[in-house]
């Protein structure tokens, strides 16, 4: 993420409780087949659920620099699915 500029150095996995009674969740959007089948169906307030299934990088296999370049190019497809995405829900509002 730092090859385009972005700092997540403090992110990390959370899990629904995180979340729940502390931050309104409109839309939830689950990225992996894992996570439909693992997570929730539905979470509280979440109005809109879409299930955008990308490969998961972190199962590639091959050499350091081929699972580098399944990563980039998830992340990129994420990227992309975003930007066509968020123009459909602020012109429903």
């Amino acid at each position: 993420m730092r090859e385009i500029g972005r700092d997540i150095s403090g992110q990390y996995p959370k899990g629904t409780e995180e979340y729940l009674g502390r931050l309104a969740v409109t839309h939830l959007i689950v990225v992996c087949a894992n996570a439909e089948e693992q997570c929730p169906r539905f979470f509280p307030g979440a109005v809109n659920r879409w299930y955008w299934p990308f490969d998961d990088p972190a199962a590639a296999a091959g050499t350091e620099e081929e699972r580098l370049v399944k990563f980039r190019q998830v992340r990129d497809q994420i990227e992309q699915k975003i930007r066509e995405w968020i123009p459909t829900i602020t012109s429903q509002t």
